[in-house]
């Protein structure tokens, strides 16, 4: 057994991605963010179709189509695969705790 918010660092001086599942065609991810964002230039175009989650602090993401989202605690969205997008904005106060979802 473990928990979500089990080993959340004081320091984030980049973003940590641990695999929690890794099963062949899902594959589930925590994210610890805090005041990171993706490079300025290039998006995510993923082959897999990601659901994502927010469990605690803020994020944003922007969609190559203009669309911006911000997420707080509960929310949550599915990315179609290749869906070009970017992680635009994270709470820089405090770690934002993503939970995502990568599926075929």
């Amino acid at each position: 057994m473990a928990n979500l918010h089990d080993n959340l660092p004081t320091d984030l001086p980049q973003e940590v991605f641990t695999d929690l599942l890794n099963a062949g065609s899902v594959r589930i991810e925590r994210i610890l963010s805090r005041g990171h964002r993706s490079p300025a230039t290039g998006w995510y175009d993923q082959d897999e179709h990601e659901w994502v989650m927010v469990l605690q602090g803020e994020g944003e993401l922007t969609f190559a189509n203009g669309d911006v989202l911000r997420l707080r605690p509960g929310d949550y969205l599915n990315i179609p695969a290749h869906t070009l997008h970017k992680v635009s904005w994270t709470d820089p106060a405090q770690t934002t705790l993503w939970l995502a979802v990568f599926y075929r």
